[in-house]
């Protein structure tokens, strides 16, 4: 039982850090060099944290899994933010 919520702890974890490193994502051309950093800047950490919580590599599409829904998020919340300032800014 104490595993399943370390494994979930790391799967949040991948998911947390990650929204802000989407979010910066969203102000770099796609595939330039900002854009691959904001999205490969946090695989180095999730790696050490899986192998320090004595996952295996079979574990890699769960924490995977988290850091993009991480990066996805993080970029829709960048995207509707500057709908909703756009929005204030052209009705002031």
């Amino acid at each position: 039982m104490h595993n399943i919520f370390v494994l979930l702890g790391l799967i949040l974890f991948a998911i947390i850090i990650n929204l802000p490193l989407g979010y910066l994502r969203q102000n770099y051309d796609k595939f330039s060099f900002g854009w691959y950093f904001y999205v490969h800047i946090s695989i180095p950490f999730i790696i050490y944290l899986r192998i320090k919580s004595g996952y295996s590599w079979k574990f890699i599409p769960l924490t995977l899994g988290g850091a993009v829904a991480g990066q996805i998020l993080g970029g829709m919340i960048h995207k509707r933010r500057n709908v909703n300032g756009r929005q204030k800014r052209e009705n002031a």
